[in-house]
């Protein structure tokens, strides 16, 4: 991991969310001509308590000693979430980073097994990246027709944000999209710098300027239990939950189920089966 770009990281993290912080909202007399919307650094400096060279250095990407204490009242004054402040710590080093996952071949097959023993419920499994690593015929059959472009990049939000169908079929993409993003920037945190991490994110920005204008944000998400709503050509409008399970033992690798959140979808799920497609056809 390249070290300096994970502190330009920081500081791009940090600048826009100082921008985000109106004066007014820190006790600070608000109104007069400011050339960016925001926090000065030195009026940010000077609410956490540190000294204004050493947050300029900071934001600048400098190499400097950054502690927990510092670290928490920056964090207090930008206002950060929980998981926003997660990310910053990670970002500034000062939380241990997880070790890189280690499995044997047995191991991985129980667990690609759990995902097919699922089935009828649409499950898939991908690394913090969303690249597919294993999806059952459920989840297959059910995102089959979004495909009109040839799959050869298998990643979860590449699929959504590069596929023509995506934007009709999946009916909360407004919401869903940004969730995913923010769910990359947060792991993002511990793969600065990683050269498959960062041709993954340029290509992406170069081809989607939506990815590219969401991921500018900085903004971070955590997992959180959600909606999706999904018009299936047919079978209809479709609503499920996503639930989000992580193992221990392969911290990098996330298994999502869908389950139907109606009555009317549970009943219809089957309709989405391509045997039963082609059969009709």
């Amino acid at each position: 991991m390249s070290g300096q770009r994970q502190r330009v990281e920081l500081g791009e993290f940090l600048k826009v969310r100082r921008g985000r912080v109106a004066p007014e909202d820190v006790g600070l007399p608000g109104g007069g001509r400011r050339r960016t919307p925001g926090l000065r650094r030195e009026e940010l400096a000077q609410l956490a308590g540190v000294g204004v060279t050493w947050y300029t250095w900071l934001e600048q990407g400098r190499p400097i000693n950054v502690s927990g204490q510092v670290l928490d009242a920056v964090a207090c004054t930008l206002r950060l979430t929980p998981v926003e402040r997660e990310h910053l710590y990670r970002l500034a080093e000062a939380t241990p980073l997880r070790l890189p996952r280690t499995t044997d071949g047995a191991s991985e097959a129980v667990f690609e097994e759990i995902v097919d023993a699922l089935d009828p419920l649409p499950a898939v499994i991908t690394n913090t990246r969303f690249d597919i690593v294993r999806a059952n015929r459920a989840y297959n059959d059910l995102f089959h027709d979004w495909h009109q472009l040839p799959c050869i990049h298998k990643n979860l939000l590449w699929c959504i944000v590069t596929e023509p169908a995506a934007r009709a079929q999946l009916l909360n993409y407004d919401t869903e999209v940004p969730y995913l993003v923010g769910r990359l920037r947060s792991a993002y945190g511990e793969h600065v710098g990683d050269p498959d991490w960062e041709t993954d994110l340029d290509r992406l920005r170069a081809i989607c300027p939506e990815f590219a204008q969401l991921w500018g944000r900085h903004e971070v998400a955590d997992c959180t239990p959600r909606l999706r709503r999904i018009l299936n050509p047919v079978a209809g409008e479709l609503h499920f939950t996503i639930t989000e399970l992580a193992v221990s033992a392969h911290p990098d690798l996330i298994l999502y189920v869908e389950t139907p959140a109606d009555e009317d979808t549970r009943a219809r799920l089957p309709l989405t089966r391509r045997e039963r497609v082609e059969q009709s056809a």
